[in-house]
């Protein structure tokens, strides 16, 4: 199959490319240099022959969206309208990487795909208008929320922290706001699994199983490291403020996976300490 990645230069494009080639496809990797997702005729150059779309360009930078939101809707809206037509027609599976941040945060049991999507900020809005886009002009489309991604090919949660905790040998990171660390390798696989498995069109989530907190999450990473798990503190989202509204509660079900018999991405601890080498690597070295 002929696999079209966009955003293959980011963390999670990274790894797509690299599964899908490993897994035999015909993968055509393209990034900002390459082509402009938000012009049609580029875009339909871009996915002449193609089978499969993979969207993982974003704007990820979730405060600056804040102040920024038309920007941002280009880039999380627009640009995967653009590409769900164009993919609609060639013919080719689009598979749109979407978020939790789509809702509010306040419940107290996982969200399922069909819940309803109400996001508290910019970076939410763009991404949901992106789900619709998709949905609208591709019927064969596969919508894949993700959430706390982290990765070896980018800047990313549990390398921040690491070297931060090897220059300042103490931090205090948010408890109070929970969700599912997962692994890029681990949801460029279940992209490769949904598509080999003829999924029915609609909507996924694409994230580890179990929940932690930041702070959970913080220690499991400093211990990878070989560095004082103790030395982590707990501190409230008041304390830490931000210009984005962040979801209280970001966990995910999977039900829609296991409905049509894929399974989904195993639990976010032992996904850790499979990915934690591989993450981490160079990190404490490079200061």
């Amino acid at each position: 199959m002929r696999w079209v990645v966009m955003g293959s230069g980011g963390m999670l494009g990274t790894d797509v490319v690299a599964l899908a080639r490993a897994a035999g496809h015909d993968v055509v990797a393209h990034g900002r240099a390459t082509v402009d997702i938000l012009d049609a005729a580029a875009v339909a150059g871009a996915l002449e022959g193609a089978d499969v779309v993979v969207n993982c360009a974003a704007w990820t930078a979730v405060d600056l969206a804040e102040e920024r939101e038309s920007e941002a809707f280009q880039v999380n809206a627009t640009a995967p309208q653009v590409l769900a037509r164009c993919a609609a027609a060639v013919g080719a599976r689009i598979v749109q990487i979407s978020t939790d941040y789509v809702f509010p945060g306040d419940a107290a049991a996982p969200y399922g795909e069909t819940d309803l999507a109400a996001p508290r900020s910019a970076y939410g809005r763009t991404k949901l208008a992106g789900e619709w886009a998709v949905r609208a002009e591709a019927p064969d489309h596969l919508v894949v929320r993700t959430a706390w991604l982290y990765g070896a090919a980018g800047g990313c949660f549990p390398r921040t922290i690491v070297r931060a905790m090897a220059k300042r040998g103490a931090l205090t990171v948010v408890a109070d706001q929970v969700g599912q660390p997962t692994w890029t390798q681990d949801l460029a696989d279940l992209v490769l699994r949904l598509v080999a498995a003829e999924a029915p069109s609609g909507t996924y989530h694409g994230t580890a199983s179990g929940s932690t907190s930041w702070h959970g999450f913080a220690q499991e990473a400093v211990a990878a490291a070989g560095l004082d798990r103790a030395a982590v503190t707990p501190v409230t989202s008041a304390e830490y403020a931000q210009a984005a509204p962040r979801p209280a509660y970001s966990v995910l079900g999977h039900d829609a996976l296991e409905r049509i018999g894929v399974a989904p991405i195993g639990d976010w601890r032992e996904r850790w300490q499979v990915a934690a080498d591989q993450v981490l690597d160079g990190v404490l070295a490079a200061g």
